[in-house]
């Protein structure tokens, strides 16, 4: 989860806002359930990848009940978002590539389902 953490925190204070604010809108790419957005439609959505792991980040960060099962949940998206973009993508690498990226990202996807114990709800004062 600490892992899961630090990404978030990437994503959400130095990738994100450079995507959103430097990148040029030709250059931008967002992928939304393996299929690949490109130029303003990709633009227009970046918001919505900013807010997801800038909850993710305060989520971890407070290990907030919300998070479970939310973040296990995203984990499996994003799984199945690989083997579609490796089938659909003239980049992908094809059903054996998709699934060997799957299978990996399942493995945390796994270990978040089964730590709902260590969500826990804010102490009460």
């Amino acid at each position: 989860m600490n892992v899961l953490w630090g990404f978030c925190l990437y994503m959400t204070f130095i990738y994100l806002p450079f995507d959103l604010f430097l990148k040029p809108v030709a250059a931008d790419e967002e992928v939304w359930f393996g299929f690949v957005l490109r130029g303003w439609a990709a633009k227009l959505t970046e918001p919505l990848h900013w807010l997801i792991y800038g909850a993710g980040a305060y989520g971890f960060w407070k290990m907030s009940r919300w998070m479970w099962p939310w973040a296990a949940l995203y984990v499996v998206q994003i799984a199945i978002a690989m083997l579609v973009w490796n089938l659909i993508d003239e980049r992908g690498q094809g059903w054996p590539a998709g699934l060997i990226s799957a299978a990996i990202l399942a493995l945390p996807a796994i270990a978040l389902w089964r730590a709902k114990g260590r969500f826990q709800p804010a102490a009460v004062t």
